[in-house]
């Protein structure tokens, strides 16, 4: 069974197990250069030639390692990757008739449209300032507006060309929320999250089997959906074989969180989730009026993060999800820094899992249950106000009358933030979330698509007969509580 939607996604994996593999043997440095010709062999079969893609893989090594240091986004564009696609803007396609009318040219103010010989029309992108006329007046549709599958692929217009010279994408840094939508939907694998993976090694080498510090290992609850493979008991288990002291769910610190957020809504009156951290940062970046709006509570991994500190002196945390906006949430600093020492993403994990030669089919399943089903389903859209609903009725606060919408995409985000910054949205709470159908669509999947949301609430059926009182009236998160 296929382990990735994706060629790009395999061969970003390829690179990464190859990390990590070296690294646990502390001899990266030795290698660094081997790498490349481990996965890049003797004949080319993406590029030109074996010396472009083995360049190509130098850079994803480079990003493997951390990336650039300089650059505080965690997406990055590799520029030497990023020269196939075309230049977006409208363009004449093969459909013009080279027609006697030449709308076209009457519609543009600008004097870009010309003729050859044959009538055909072109358009002289120095004089072109993507109005669109052309393209509306055409009678055969011949004019098109061709956008990068990155530019597509971003809602809120972070990516531009970096130059006509260049040709590689540039992104805005202001603006840029690192959703990760543009690293899934790149055809050629140019844009790129940085990878902490290297620091879950060093931790987990570090701790000399967790006899110096306990490493903790996080998990995301849409873990559920993904690694379709095996069962999700046995990549309990393939986790603690890393290494791991003990493996958590994030899924009790969203019982947490709904537990708090739900007390809040009710004396706030209104709110916005606080748990999707690239809706957290658009939000910021875009609705600065909005922000004394949003949840004064942690997300639910810095939140099962603080609760592991505080039990636990010492500990070192790691999550793991599908986001790419968790690894911005951490490296930004307080206050989940001070709760999360490092974020993976499933990609990575499977990337850890083959570096140490772990066949997840052959283990025994563990068991994960810390959480309830309301904090469960936090992993797709709609969970969170599902149970933020359970907590109001858990506190006796029925009283209070909860009339939320689940924003399914940065889409319906944007539109549910601008009524509400208008006062016009009936609405009382709005969940965000930033990935279509939630964390389950997350850039850092191994899988997408509608069947992880049945996967996620099978998962969370299986906790139906724990409260989220119950879940959060734990007193110890130790392998031994178990």
């Amino acid at each position: 069974m296929r382990k990735f939607d994706t060629k790009i996604q395999y061969l970003k994996y390829k690179v990464l197990r190859e990390v990590a593999r070296y690294g646990f043997e502390d001899n990266l440095d030795a290698a660094y250069y081997e790498i490349p010709k481990l996965i890049v062999k003797e004949k080319p079969t993406m590029r030109c030639c074996i010396y472009k893609e083995r360049a190509i893989v130098e850079e994803r090594i480079k990003l493997a390692m951390g990336g650039d240091k300089k650059n505080p986004n965690v997406i990055e564009v590799i520029e030497i990757a990023c020269d196939e696609c075309p230049v977006s803007g409208h363009v004449v396609t093969e459909s013009c008739r080279g027609c006697l009318a030449h709308r076209c040219e009457d519609v543009c103010r600008r004097g870009a449209i010309t003729f050859d010989e044959q009538q055909k029309a072109h358009i002289d992108k120095s004089k072109c300032v993507e109005c669109g006329q052309c393209a509306k007046v055409c009678p055969y549709s011949a004019i098109i507006n061709q956008k990068r599958p990155c530019e597509k692929a971003c809602k809120i217009k972070a990516i531009s060309m970096s130059s006509e010279e260049h040709r590689a994408a540039h992104i805005d840094n202001e603006k840029c929320i690192s959703c990760g939508a543009c690293v899934y939907q790149c055809p050629f694998g140019a844009i790129v999250d940085k990878s902490f993976i290297l620091d879950a090694v060093n931790f987990i080498k570090g701790s000399h089997e967790n006899q110096d510090y306990k490493v903790y290992a996080v998990v995301a609850p849409s873990i559920s959906s993904q690694f379709s493979y095996a069962k999700l008991g046995q990549v309990i288990t393939g986790i603690q074989r890393l290494g791991f002291y003990h493996v958590i769910e994030a899924a009790l610190g969203a019982d947490m969180v709904a537990y708090k957020e739900a007390a809040e809504l009710a004396e706030k009156g209104f709110l916005t989730s606080s748990c999707c951290p690239a809706f957290v940062s658009y939000i910021k970046k875009n609705f600065p009026t909005m922000i004394d709006k949003i949840s004064h509570n942690l997300s639910p991994a810095a939140e099962i993060g603080r609760y592991i500190k505080e039990t636990t002196p010492g500990a070192k945390v790691v999550f793991i999800g599908p986001c790419t906006a968790k690894k911005m949430e951490f490296k930004e600093g307080e206050p989940a820094s001070r709760y999360i020492d490092c974020t993976l993403t499933f990609e990575e994990l499977q990337a850890l899992f083959d570096s140490r030669n772990i066949d997840l089919t052959t283990l025994e399943e563990g068991v994960l249950d810390n959480a309830s089903y309301y904090g469960r389903i936090f992993a797709r859209s709609g969970g969170l106000s599902d149970a933020v609903v359970e907590a109001l009725k858990e506190q006796n606060n029925e009283d209070f009358k909860l009339n939320a919408i689940a924003c399914d995409g940065i889409e319906a985000c944007k539109a549910a933030l601008l009524r509400a910054s208008k006062n016009v949205l009936p609405n009382n709470f709005i969940e965000g979330m930033a990935c279509t159908g939630g964390c389950i669509g997350g850039a850092g999947c191994l899988t997408h698509g509608e069947k992880n949301k049945a996967d996620v609430d099978k998962y969370g059926k299986q906790a139906m007969e724990k409260t989220i009182l119950d879940a959060i009236s734990v007193t110890d998160v130790g392998p031994e509580a178990e």
